[in-house]
């Protein structure tokens, strides 16, 4: 049996598609007949909302995790994709650095509550929010890799150090499991020469720690959270559901070495 996959989605930058990814990964991921995990560590709850999840008035949220306020254990929610759940984040969230101010190891909240969870699923995918706070922290101090969405412009070459960095200061402190699972270029236009050249440089530095698969700027995939679904499940023909497709195939065969050929077929697993 392979060890679960603690994936942490994360870019101190907002609006590079961290969210966008963690739902359409996990969503082909979960085609592929894998059990999978969403934590939205986000107080916006995008992931929630985009995968249908919108009543979370009295739930059981990712804010519990990170305090151990509740019973945490049965906080999954299933969504409409199978084999696919959720832990849904509410507003509450907003205030873990003030409600853990103090705590002796805060930082590993996150990685304790979710053992109870692991032996359940094959990967647990953490969407982590727009900045490289405490919750980021407790993101990557949990996981097991981090894949970084990064949007191909200037100023988002700057940042990329910047999350590298954190990712390194957590290996060397906190978690030395931890490492880079890869890059992806996102909101890519291939008529843009600056886009062209971001993704030029940025391969040039890193190589094969960016994957091959870029995801296109696609109107399907920005109208889709209004569907509450997936772009995969909302119009899986579009160019953008096609990238994510090819993404989840690329994470299935760098996470699984000898992975079930089933994900060659991910594509039919979808549409049927």
């Amino acid at each position: 049996m392979m060890k679960t996959q603690i994936i942490a989605i994360a870019n101190q930058k907002g609006g590079v598609g961290k969210t966008t990814t963690t739902v359409n990964l996990t969503t082909a991921l979960a085609a592929c007949k894998k059990r999978v995990l969403i934590v939205d560590l986000d107080a916006q709850g995008n992931a929630s909302t985009g995968l249908g999840v919108t009543d979370r008035n009295d739930i059981i949220s990712s804010y519990d995790l990170l305090l151990h306020t509740e019973d945490f254990k049965n906080a999954a929610v299933k969504t409409q994709v199978p084999g696919l759940d959720i832990i849904p984040a509410s507003m509450d969230i907003a205030g873990v650095d003030v409600a853990l101010a103090g705590q002796t190891g805060r930082e590993r909240k996150l990685k304790t509550s979710l053992n109870s969870y692991a032996h359940n699923y094959d990967y647990i995918v953490l969407d982590c929010p727009p900045n490289l706070g405490l919750i980021t922290l407790n993101a990557l101090v949990a996981s097991t890799s981090v894949i970084v969405p990064l949007q191909a412009e200037f100023y988002a070459l700057e940042g990329l150090s910047q999350i590298l960095s954190t990712i390194n200061h957590v290996k060397s402190n906190s978690n030395p499991s931890i490492e880079l699972g890869g890059i992806v270029l996102t909101m890519f236009d291939k008529r843009n020469n600056l886009a062209v050249q971001v993704s030029e440089d940025v391969r040039k530095h890193l190589g094969k720690k960016v994957f091959n698969t870029v995801i296109p700027r696609n109107v399907r995939i920005a109208e889709a959270p209004s569907f509450g679904a997936p772009v995969i499940l909302h119009d899986h023909n579009s160019i953008g559901a096609k990238a994510y497709i090819e993404l989840a195939k690329e994470v299935l065969d760098k996470f699984e070495p000898n992975p079930n050929h089933i994900h060659k077929n991910i594509f039919n697993n979808i549409t049927n």
